[in-house]
């Protein structure tokens, strides 16, 4: 049980600090501003930062995903297998 936990928060820490690293460099006008990380992503980028706000976007899903499916989905997977063999 142990291991899954930290697995899930392996994946939540690393994809959540390259979600924040990127929201950084695309989402913040300016250090003195409120708005720091939750501005609207620019329009006008290249081809390189159309590709940062991809996997910015890809790293706030896998955040989510990664830390739920470790702490939920396979413990629950786990004790309904071994109540199905219980039986």
């Amino acid at each position: 049980m142990a291991d899954e936990f930290i697995k899930g928060l392996g994946i939540a820490t690393a994809a959540g600090l390259g979600w924040m690293v990127l929201s950084g460099w695309y989402n913040t006008p300016s250090f003195e501003s409120t708005r720091q990380m939750i501005e609207r992503a620019p329009q006008d980028v290249d081809v390189y930062g159309q590709y940062g706000l991809v996997l910015r976007d890809a790293l706030l899903v896998a955040a989510i995903l990664g830390a739920f499916t470790f702490w939920f989905l396979i413990p629950a997977a786990r004790k309904a297998s071994a109540r199905g063999a219980g039986e």
